[in-house]
């Protein structure tokens, strides 16, 4: 059986994007889901001294042996000031020192959601063109808008549009990861 590792790119014990990607995730069929917690790999702020006096921490070489260990990604990106939230860069920086191909070419589901109505789309922009650049394999990204009034923990995205888009990217990546 096929795995991917999912997660909200967010340290927050409330993230929505949390929720949103463990939702994802839990729509996917015969493909076994490892939901990783972005508190479980807090470290030292990356820093090239860092890195030569004491290598990589222990986290930083786990987290990248859970994109090592599995067949694609999902990320739900929380926006910080129209970024990335620092939990998320500090893995991300620690990760490329380990190897410059990050993300190793597994197909990856790129989402992001707000309370507001840009739906995290910025972030997700910064997302997809920077990761974009070395892996061909993201099937797609996807942002909602307005979480509290688009999205049941039961029902799912609310909204007949945006669902029908979502359940679409979905599809695909579950086919991009079983391929």
């Amino acid at each position: 059986m096929k795995k991917i590792i999912v997660f909200g790119a967010s340290n927050s014990r409330s993230s929505i994007n949390q929720q949103f990607a463990s939702y994802a995730a839990a729509q996917l069929k015969d493909i076994e889901v490892e939901l990783l917690d972005l508190n479980n790999y807090e470290m030292p702020i990356y820093s090239i001294d860092r890195e030569r006096e004491g290598g990589f921490p222990e986290e930083a070489v786990e987290f990248k042996q859970k994109i090592r260990d599995c067949d694609g990604i999902l990320i739900s990106f929380a926006e910080h000031n129209s970024a990335y939230t620092t939990a998320f860069k500090n893995i991300f920086d620690w990760i490329s020192r380990i190897e410059k191909d990050v993300w190793l070419s597994k197909p990856m589901l790129l989402l992001s959601t707000a309370p507001g109505g840009g739906g995290g789309k910025y972030v997700l922009e910064i997302a997809y063109n920077r990761f974009s650049r070395s892996n061909e394999n993201i099937v797609g990204t996807f942002s909602l808008p307005l979480f509290r009034e688009n999205f049941d923990p039961i029902e799912g995205i609310k909204d007949p549009e945006l669902r029908m888009k979502f359940e679409s990217l979905l599809i695909d990546f579950e086919q991009k990861v079983k391929a």
